[in-house]
């Protein structure tokens, strides 16, 4: 069942008359201010990351101390067939998607025990595509809706499916219901990673697909990252009221997350030269491809760290301990990035350096610790190495 059939499409005009706005008011490029929507001269009420106050560490920010620590308590569990996205259910059970397969199980964060939860119609994977990110409704207390983000034939898209853990394995998601659809595929760059903020607006970081115009062309919804209801409109208070693109500029986002005090953090694949790690601010600009890391021109938002491609080639992150944790693929290690608000105390971290391979999702637990996987099963893992397995850590 398809809900948004047609999806309104990002305008050009609009995010440049938000620009205007903005610097008719004086904000200056340094993340202090936040768009908005045009039309509207009244200050929106503030919500997930969107700050006045986005550059200046509260009262209560503490910060992170400059060295951490990094102990595997267990591996959960082992044989996932190139696992993607990864979510947590209330109670902490996990949820996993493999991306070749189009298949969700259900991991049991006590015994470890996979349960398959079922198949996702339409999945087409190839390349990088295939069936990616997960995130748990906001109010899964209430409608028990899971949402996938997956390559079809034509496009990258979001549904939301009703999970039943009463009926038979396997056959316990409901038909899926198309929310949003029109994403840019390629067997490159699909993006993928998919989060509910603070807010309760379900954002998704999109990717240019090869073609790296798209992240520049505000008409596009490749190389984005999305703000939008559950629904899959357009959400409350973004920079142009009729799009879900909430910041543009990017080549291939595949991780996203909040710190303690609802800022947006992302991670981003660079080519040759640096990848990022970025806070997201509506409305901006991140400079891909006319800028690869920290160009220092004013048009772009640079970076907050970078990285070597062979030191990262991030995918998933997540906050815990005062810190974004960032999981590394050609890099195979897990970055640690200690916080003061929102710039770091110290240089970045790094753990569990080639110890179990390419490193993929990485979520938050209740307790401070984390969950992360493994993706050696995703062809560009070494012939003959690990397999791909969910591995609790306790970090400091």
């Amino acid at each position: 069942m398809e809900r948004n059939p047609t999806v309104r499409r990002p305008r050009v005009t609009s995010v440049l008359a938000a620009a205007a706005v903005l610097l008719v008011a004086g904000c200056s490029s340094d993340g202090d201010s936040i768009t908005r929507p045009v039309g509207r001269t009244s200050t929106p009420a503030k919500s997930g990351s969107e700050r006045s106050d986005a550059g200046t560490p509260s009262p209560t920010e503490s910060a992170a101390p400059a060295k951490g620590s990094v102990k595997v308590v267990r591996t959960l569990t082992t044989k996932l067939d190139s696992p993607w996205g990864l979510a947590a259910l209330p109670g902490g059970d996990l949820l996993v998607s493999s991306r070749d397969t189009g298949k969700i199980f259900k991991v049991s964060a006590d015994t470890g025990k996979k349960t398959e939860v079922g198949s996702v119609p339409g999945v087409s994977a190839a390349g990088e595509g295939g069936l990616l990110g997960l995130a748990v409704s906001s109010d899964f207390g209430a409608d028990h809706m899971i949402y996938a983000y997956f390559t079809t034939d034509s496009d990258n898209r979001i549904a939301r499916m009703m999970y039943d853990d009463r009926r038979p394995a396997g056959d316990q998601l409901g038909a899926p219901d198309t929310i949003f659809k029109g994403i840019p595929k390629g067997t490159i760059h699909n993006g993928g990673r998919i989060a509910f903020g603070p807010d309760k607006m379900l954002y998704a970081g999109t990717g240019e697909s090869g073609d790296r115009g798209l992240a520049q062309d505000t008409d596009s919804l490749g190389g984005k990252i999305l703000r939008m209801t559950p629904d899959g409109e357009p959400a409350p208070r973004n920079p142009d009221a009729e799009s879900a693109v909430y910041s543009w500029g990017h080549r291939n986002v595949q991780g996203l997350a909040w710190d303690e005090d609802k800022r947006l953090w992302a991670s981003e694949f660079g080519q040759d030269t640096w990848d990022e790690l970025n806070l997201i601010e509506p409305g901006k600009n991140y400079g891909w491809p006319k800028a690869e890391g920290k160009a220092g021109e004013k048009s772009f938002v640079d970076p907050v760290e970078q990285w070597k491609p062979k030191d990262a080639s991030p995918s998933g992150i997540a906050f815990a301990e005062g810190s974004i944790w960032m999981a590394g693929l050609r890099g195979e290690r897990l970055w640690r990035i200690p916080l003061k608000g929102d710039k770091p105390t110290a240089k970045p971290q790094s753990f569990l350096d080639g110890k179990y391979g390419r490193l993929r999702s990485v979520v938050a637990a209740d307790d401070g610790g984390l969950w992360l996987t493994t993706s050696n099963t995703d062809g560009r893992g070494k012939p003959g190495g690990q397999d791909d397995r969910i591995l609790r850590l306790e970090v400091r």
